[in-house]
This record gives structure tokens, C-alpha cells and sequence, in this order.
């Protein structure tokens, strides 16, 4: 294999690519990104086992043919050559090594065999359908705070996607939770993503898609199969395992019944618990939000360390009420609101609380409470 690259289309292809590679391998194959030279292009991949990303990018072959090199190792070279340099990609006779030559630069890196490399063989898929690349960031930007980090409960490790009959249209929905806190949202189900099956997108997958998908303008294509998901932006293929388990009924967590309406401006409210939170311990980190009268008064207690109060003015029109939550977990959920307000609909001080952006119902969050 012997091919010339502009750096910066190398650099742009490797940054995709790399991050899929784990840091720590007990098999040295997954540690290498493999490269492929045909036609006008260079095509890289890299694996974990459970994803797999394949970007090409424009190259001037002399010579065709593939190879494996340490992905890290190549990435940071690449990064470290100078702005607009043309790098030389070429492998010995008898494919042990490659040389990474620039100007006056030149490495040499050790190379495994394409043979060795596992290909995440796809199979078919049931259901493909294209989606705007700004509503599949919307459906991962609003929910993914909330995928639960406990392995024990591995099914609530990811975003659960699937159809859904919603005041009379077809939805596409996304819905994360960890058991403390819930995060849903919605956009118009895309034309061939009906009566697909619900499936569990694994957190790191769900990582990057979101970088993936940032900044794309144009659709995207989604391929769903019962086990994987393949999704095509452009140059770049990203292909997943799903995780293989049964997210919980949702829809029984959230409230119905929730009738104390609290409305608070977005960015006041923020700032607040934001400031009484720096008193509170890591350990509990619960406020307290006391509602009456037109106010809303913050208070957080630390033993420890003393304690906070500040008040925010509030719509609120019904009995008093004072309820705990978690502050990270209200600062999480405030952060997701597009609209200059948010509404609270609060039941009871052990009841989950309902949040959402008074722009719309596009998105959704209910909030377990804390004793105060």
C-alpha cells in the first residue's frame, strides 16, 4: 500500500474513528485502526467489538492494499504534523511496518494483519428510515443525562428508541432514566421507522452519535435491526450491537394527576440552586424548595459546613408546598429547557415531580424527590 493524504482530511478521519478505540486492550488487533487504499480514497475502521466506525476520505493511491497500525499512535503523529503537510502512508514488502513520512518527518510503525481485523457483520436490517440530523441531536441532547451509569440494571444503560402514538401522530421517542430522574422526548416519526422494534442504544454508542450527528444539516440514515443500528452521515458508517434486555414501562412513572402548577423564569431558577447548592455536601446533595405566595424560597442545610437561602419569584397559585430534590439532578434537567420558562407540576412532597419547557411537550421529565 502506498498513499498520499492531505493531512487535514487524515487528521479529520483518524478524530472520528480513533475515539471508538478502547485505551486498554487484552486483544492488540482492537488497539489498531485498519486502513484501506482503493480508487480515489482511504478508508479507516475501527472496532471495540460492540461498535465499529468506517470513514473514507479523498487520497491519491499509488499503490492499493491495506493494513492495521496503533490508532492512538497514528492520531497523535497525524495531530502533530504541521497545518496543510502531505503525509505519505506506505507499507514494507512484507507488511510488518508502515511509514508515516512528512517533510522531514518520518515514523515507523509496527502493523498486524487485515486478516486479524473483526468485522462487525452487520446481517440485515428490518427497518431503515432517514431523519434530520437536528432531531436525532435533539432526541440524544434532551435525554442522555439521564441514562443510569449502574451496571447492575445494564437495560438502563442507553437510550430506549422507539414509535409511539402520541395525540394522534406517530412519534419517534427517545426515553432515558436511572430510577431517580426521567428524561423523554419527541419528534415526527420519519416515514419507515413505523412498527419498528423498541430498541436499547448503549451508552457509548449514544456518545458518538452525538458527535456525530452535531452540526449535520442534511438527513441522516438509520438502519434498525432487533440486535444492531447502523447510522450513515456523509463518509462515515457507525455501526452498533444493542444492548439485549427490556427497558421498564416508562409511562407508569410518569404522573398524570400532578395538579400545583409552579412557573419560574429558566435561567433565574438555575442560578439559584446553583449558588445554594456550593453549600451542600457531596455525599447528600439535597435543596429544599418551599412554594407559597408568588415566592419560591431555595434552602440547603450542611452540617458540615453552614447553610443557604435565596428566594426566586414564582406563578403559583394553590396550598403551600416544600419538597427536596437532588440539586445536580434539578441543575441537569433545567439545563435541557430551550424556553425562557419552566413548569413544575408538583403533587406532594414524596410524589415524582413532572418538568417541562413551557414552549412545548416535545420533551418531558419527571424527577424523584428527596427527603429534607
Amino acid at each position: 500500500m502506498r498513499i498520499t493524504i492531505e493531512r487535514s482530511n487524515l487528521l479529520k478521519s483518524l478524530n472520528h474513528v480513533h475515539r471508538v478505540v478502547e485505551r486498554r486492550n487484552t486483544i492488540p488487533i482492537l488497539s489498531n485502526v485498519l486502513l484501506r487504499g482503493e480508487g480515489q480514497s482511504l478508508e479507516m475502521k475501527a472496532t471495540d467489538l460492540d461498535l465499529e466506525i468506517t470513514e473514507s476520505t479523498p487520497a491519491q493511491v499509488e499503490q492499493a492494499g491495506g493494513t492495521t497500525v496503533p490508532a492512538h499512535l497514528l492520531y497523535d503523529i497525524v495531530r502533530k504534523l504541521p497545518d496543510g503537510a502531505e503525509v505519505l502512508l506506505a507499507t514494507t514488502t512484507d507488511g510488518s511496518a508502515m511509514t508515516v513520512a512528512s517533510g522531514r518527518s518520518k515514523f515507523s510503525l509496527q502493523c498486524l494483519p487485515v486478516s486479524d481485523f473483526p468485522d462487525l457483520n452487520a446481517g440485515t436490517f428490518s427497518h431503515s428510515f432517514k431523519v434530520k440530523g437536528a432531531d436525532l441531536k435533539m432526541l440524544i441532547d434532551r435525554t442522555q443525562f439521564a441514562i443510569s451509569t449502574e451496571e447492575t440494571r445494564y437495560y438502563l444503560n442507553g437510550i430506549f428508541m422507539h414509535t409511539v402514538e402520541a395525540g394522534g401522530d406517530l412519534k419517534l421517542r427517545a426515553v432515558a432514566t436511572d430510577g431517580h430522574r426521567l428524561a423523554r422526548a419527541d419528534v415526527v416519526a420519519p416515514s419507515g421507522s413505523e412498527g419498528m422494534p423498541g430498541i436499547i442504544i448503549p451508552r457509548k454508542t449514544v456518545g458518538e452519535l452525538q458527535k456525530l450527528v452535531d452540526g449535520v444539516e442534511g438527513d441522516v440514515a438509520v438502519e434498525i435491526s432487533d440486535a444492531k443500528i447502523r447510522v450513515t452521515t456523509g463518509p462515515i458508517v457507525m455501526t452498533s450491537k444493542l444492548i439485549d434486555g427490556t427497558f421498564p414501562d416508562y409511562q407508569r412513572v410518569i404522573p398524570s394527576g400532578n395538579d400545583k402548577e409552579m412557573r419560574v423564569d429558566c435561567a433565574t431558577f438555575q442560578a439559584a440552586v446553583d449558588r445554594v447548592s456550593t453549600i451542600s455536601s457531596e455525599r447528600g446533595r439535597a435543596v429544599k424548595l418551599a412554594i407559597g405566595d408568588g415566592q419560591l424560597t431555595l434552602t440547603v442545610n450542611n452540617p458540615d459546613s453552614g447553610s443557604a437561602t435565596d428566594e426566586v419569584p414564582v406563578g403559583y397559585d394553590n396550598d403551600p408546598l416544600e419538597i427536596g430534590f437532588n440539586a445536580k439532578y434539578l441543575l441537569d434537567i433545567t439545563q435541557q429547557l430551550s424556553g425562557g420558562e419552566a413548569v413544575f407540576l408538583l403533587a406532594d412532597p414524596g410524589s415524582p415531580t413532572v418538568v417541562r419547557d413551557v414552549a412545548g411537550d416535545d420533551a418531558l421529565y419527571v424527577l424523584m424527590p428527596m427527603r429534607v
